[in-house]
């Protein structure tokens, strides 16, 4: 939603236009910012009531770069121009394509795609079809041959740790007499 509705705008842009009082006046009375009034009848005065209304738009890259020239060419303020294109944003708009394009040229104020860019790219699918064939052959063997493969595959593991405990005891032996020699 807006922060100011049409008609509040047209309200105060009035008291301006029929000369009841000035910007500051009217600023302070409403309380607005000066410049916030200044600009609401630039662009009412420039415009008329479309000026004042609720603007959406994307502006492509040969607009953005017209618009530049005509600032740089005639020598106008970021405010004034906004209000000669009715450019909506503030003057922060002006100044941000103007860095753009100073930054990388023409091409740089061509809009960017909107939304999330992806995350994660999507996986190969040579993948999981190679995963899928080596699953497959596990797969055939039956619940029992898969235990039986575990019990000797712990029986083996204890084995080789027993054999090790028995090396390092016969180690320590060696050392005990070798110190005692």
């Amino acid at each position: 939603m807006a922060k100011y509705d049409e008609s509040y705008k047209l309200e105060v842009v009035q008291g301006y236009v029929q000369g009841q009082h000035g910007f500051r006046a009217l600023a302070h009375a409403h309380g607005l910012d000066q410049a916030t009034v200044r600009r609401w009848v630039k662009s009412y005065q420039q415009h008329g009531l479309s000026g004042l209304r609720k603007k959406f738009s994307r502006y492509s890259a040969d607009f953005k770069l017209a618009v530049l020239q005509r600032m740089w060419r005639d020598d106008l303020s970021a405010r004034e121009t906004i209000t000669l294109f009715d450019i909506r944003g503030g003057t922060g708009v002006i100044s941000a394509w103007e860095l753009q394009y100073h930054n990388g040229g023409p091409q740089a104020l061509a809009p960017r795609p909107r939304g999330s860019p992806k995350k994660m790219p999507n996986p190969p699918t040579a993948k999981p079809a190679q995963a899928q064939a080596v699953m497959s052959a596990h797969d055939t063997r039956s619940h029992a041959d898969l235990l039986k493969e575990v019990k000797y595959l712990r029986a083996e593991v204890a084995y080789l740790k027993k054999l090790e405990a028995l090396v390092q005891a016969k180690n320590k032996l060696r050392r005990k007499s070798a110190d005692s020699a």
